[in-house]
């Protein structure tokens, strides 16, 4: 699995770490999506794909 982050596009909502609090976190300065491992375990890729989607400025994609 391969996660791109867009920070750019990022507006610091934070739901994508609620979705997937082992593999995002937010930048303490400005609360930008940060990625915590580049190869999150695949008992994860679910909450990574809930992540992506519940994310409001579509900042992240998920390559399977």
């Amino acid at each position: 699995m391969k996660i791109i982050i867009d920070q750019d596009k990022c507006v610091a909502s934070g739901q994508c770490v609620t979705a997937a609090v082992d593999v995002f976190d937010q930048r303490d300065e400005d609360g930008i999506v940060v990625l915590l491992t580049d190869n999150p375990p695949e008992d994860l890729a679910a909450d990574v794909h809930q992540a992506a989607a519940v994310c409001p400025a579509l900042a992240i994609v998920v390559e399977d």
